[in-house]
C-alpha cells in the first residue's frame, strides 16, 4: 500500500487504521526530507514531523504528516554502473590494439 497519495486519494484513505511498517515510516520521512530541501518545511517543522512519523502506528497518522504538502514526482532511478559486457569489450579492444602494434613491430623488423 502506498502511504503518499494524490490530494484526492488523501481525502479518501480507506485503510487509515492499518498498522504502518518501518518501511512506510522511512518512506514518509524521505518525502519530508525532499519537501524540506525544496523549502516547503523549515528544519524545525521537519524535525517535528519526522519524529511523529517514527512514532506513528497507523497509515492514517503517516498520511496526516503530508496532508498539507503537494505530491512529489518520483525520483529518477540511480545511474547504472557500466555493464560487465562493456568492460569486457574495452579489454578486448585493448588486446586487439596491442596485438596489431606487436604485428607492426614484427613486420618492420623483417623488412
Amino acid at each position: 500500500m502506498r502511504v503518499t497519495a494524490t490530494p484526492a486519494e488523501r481525502n479518501t484513505q480507506p485503510q487509515s487504521g492499518v498498522r504502518a511498517s518501518d518501511e512506510d515510516r522511512q518512506r514518509v520521512v524521505a518525502e519530508l526530507e525532499r519537501h524540506t530541501g525544496d523549502g516547503r518545511l523549515s528544519l524545525a517543522e521537519f524535525t517535528d514531523r519526522a519524529g511523529r512519523a517514527y512514532r506513528a502506528a497507523t497509515h492514517g497518522e503517516l498520511a496526516a504528516l503530508t496532508q498539507d504538502l503537494p505530491v512529489l514526482p518520483p525520483l529518477p532511478p540511480p545511474p547504472v554502473p557500466p555493464a560487465r559486457d562493456q568492460r569486457n569489450l574495452l579489454v578486448a579492444l585493448a588486446l586487439a590494439l596491442v596485438t596489431i602494434a606487436a604485428l607492426a613491430v614484427v613486420l618492420a623488423l623483417f623488412r
